[in-house]
């Protein structure tokens, strides 16, 4: 009997008929695939040294947003200090959802967050094996399409929120961006399905709803899902009719809907903020080629993907990430570089694609998995000099703790301080700042500044003891954390030093509140 064809181009012989076997001959025939014993390994590894490193950048202010939700779930305060927390982007679906979860289990908001690393990461793997299942049946695709991922980056370590290569997961593992990445990735895997049989209107309001919590939890990675979903759609939707047109149209009217309705914050308002475009210019310049360029390895695979199907859905992708990106850039909307994590992806699922191509390989394929081989190389030892001190290789910066001083302030309290560090770290203990480490949108430029200036000149050495005391009465700080060598404002306490910075943690006379 002739063979039957299969995806990856391969055939199989007619099936046998076989007798059912009962669950324990099934259960003894059944092995783990190499995916599920790589994505294992990995979880463990990754949550592991995750759970390991001290708190870092963005996770103090995620933490204190759950912190927030906990005390109050329908008017939470700013994560960051204290005034009412109304339209603040910080308050997600996901966010909310941690903070009812803080709320029911009595956990404090930062350890919620840290138990959060292993679901975030399976979430995650789950999304690698989903997409590409849709790319190709063969086994090994998504163990090299995970190998990719992780290491075709570039040569040196770039840690950001929407980075996922190990270095940056070991920080960023908790962050509502990899939770956006995950899911963007199963909403990828779900709208090609959909394009490819002609999916009902169930599928397609699933798809918006999908789409909605993206935009919701990381607007600028709803722009590269939206860019996926329209290049799979182009790519791959069979027989377009009105129906067809009608449900893809649902799909948006869904995603729009759930948006607006969201009672916390209006997602749409900020499409022109520029309040934090200028943190961003530091993912373009001379970074393009240390931070990203190993993953232009990938590109002959998309080449070859381009002419099998000059519709195919990975160069559409890789090429509308570019437009993004470059938008960003020429427009001054620095922002929009945060498209980069995204952007690497199509070459390296087409990468991964094109090496479990069935044997022989011609010259131009063999080259292309000896180069492959050799980035990959290049990446694990710059991914690896990332976690663990190497010499010569860069090593990302660790802090250090502040549990130190965070034991001494109880949640909600307000700290005046100017150190980078601690200003990042301290709300995640539920601890207010007078001016926060972050811009958040929902509070007026005016605000933010004053708050700002109003901190500088606290800090300033040549600030009187009044001048002091009416800026921590202003904003009711009961607690200043004094670098080394700052002088010890007047009618302050000693509390506690640190051990490893020098750093004093200070009680303030009390103010009426």
């Amino acid at each position: 009997m002739a063979g039957v064809l299969t995806t990856d181009g391969g055939s199989t012989g007619a099936r046998r008929r076989e007798p059912r076997a009962g669950g324990a001959a099934r259960l003894a025939r059944w092995r783990p695939s190499p995916y599920a014993l790589a994505a294992t390994a990995f979880l463990v590894l990754i949550t592991v040294l995750a759970w390991r490193n001290n708190i870092i950048s963005d996770f103090g202010q995620h933490a204190s947003a759950i912190d927030r939700i906990k005390a109050d779930p329908l008017h939470p305060a700013n994560p960051l200090v204290d005034v009412s927390g109304d339209n603040s982007p910080y308050y997600s679906p996901l966010i909310v959802l941690l903070g009812l979860i803080a709320k029911v289990t009595g956990l404090a908001g930062w350890q919620v967050l840290k138990g959060w690393a292993p679901v975030n990461l399976a979430f995650f793997l789950a999304g690698v094996a989903a997409f590409s299942r849709t790319l190709s049946r063969n086994r090994w695709v998504p163990v090299l399409a995970l190998a990719a991922l992780m290491l075709l980056w570039g040569i040196r370590p770039a840690a950001w929120s929407g980075f996922l290569n190990p270095g940056a997961l070991t920080r960023n593992v908790t962050f509502p961006s990899t939770f956006a990445i995950a899911l963007t990735l199963h909403t990828w895997a779900l709208t090609a399905r959909a394009a490819r049989a002609r999916a009902g209107l169930l599928t397609h309001a699933v798809i918006g709803v999908c789409m909605g919590l993206i935009l919701l939890i990381h607007p600028i990675t709803s722009i590269g899902a939206a860019a996926g979903i329209a290049a799979i759609v182009v790519g791959w939707q069979r027989n377009w009719d009105r129906t067809v047109a009608a449900r893809w149209a649902l799909t948006v009217a869904v995603a729009v809907v759930l948006a607006v309705a969201w009672p916390y914050y209006d997602v749409f308002a900020l499409a022109g903020d520029t309040t934090v475009d200028k943190f961003h210019k530091q993912l373009y310049g001379r970074r393009l080629i240390t931070w990203y360029g190993l993953s232009l390895v990938g590109v002959p695979a998309l080449w070859l993907r381009f002419r099998r199907h000059r519709l195919d859905p990975l160069p559409l992708l890789w090429l509308a990430d570019i437009a993004i990106a470059a938008y960003g850039w020429f427009s001054g909307r620095y922002t929009y570089g945060r498209i980069f994590g995204l952007l690497l992806a199509p070459p390296q699922f087409a990468l991964a694609v094109e090496l479990v191509r069935a044997r022989p390989w011609g010259l131009a394929r063999r080259v292309m998995a000896a180069v492959a081989a050799g980035a990959a190389a290049i990446g694990l030892a710059v991914q690896t000099g990332s976690i663990v001190q190497i010499p010569h290789l860069q090593h990302l910066a660790t802090w250090p703790s502040y549990r130190w001083a965070s034991d001494h302030i109880p949640v909600g309290d307000v700290v005046l301080s100017d150190d980078y560090r601690a200003t990042h770290v301290l709300p995640a203990y539920g601890i207010f700042l007078v001016s926060g480490a972050w811009p958040d949108p929902s509070l007026p430029v005016a605000v933010r500044n004053r708050r700002s200036h109003d901190v500088r000149v606290y800090f300033s050495p040549h600030a009187t003891p009044a001048v002091q005391h009416l800026v921590a009465t202003r904003y009711h700080a009961a607690w200043a954390l004094l670098d080394h060598g700052q002088p010890l404002p007047a009618g302050g306490k000693l509390v506690a030093t640190s051990p490893q910075t020098g750093e004093r943690l200070v009680r303030l006379t009390p103010t009426p509140r």
